[in-house]
């Protein structure tokens, strides 16, 4: 039973020990000619004007956590549409829940105006 153990010891090993080993050996081959011009920020290869750190308001986070838990429901009501023929009333009722879970989250955003674009 201990030797079961082993090979999964061993496929760890190897497993966090690939990607440091390619990763130490990227370090030691890299050039290393730093210059002030590969230290510039820069955007869309166009040199700033002024200040480099924006901050960004938390509204915008919220807006992508949003669209990140409804594309989340897209990922799971899809397959369930193309086979809604073959599922039974169980996996409707479970569909409806999950809906009805999400458009209650919906609501508290809208409620507490989180979705308000100031």
């Amino acid at each position: 039973m201990l030797s079961q153990y082993a090979f999964i010891a061993i496929f760890a090993v190897i497993a966090f020990a690939l990607p440091v080993i390619g990763l130490v050996m990227a370090w030691f081959l890299r050039p290393k000619k730093p210059n002030p011009a590969k230290n510039a920020t820069y955007e869309c290869g166009m040199e700033t004007i002024g200040d480099t750190w924006v901050q960004f308001k938390a509204q915008y986070y919220l807006y992508a956590l949003v669209f990140v838990v409804f594309d989340v429901e897209a990922i799971f009501v899809f397959p369930w549409a193309v086979a809604y023929n073959k599922l039974g009333l169980y996996a409707l009722v479970e569909m409806v829940l999950f809906v009805f879970i999400l458009l209650g989250g919906l609501l508290y955003a809208w409620q507490k105006k989180a979705l308000e674009w100031h």
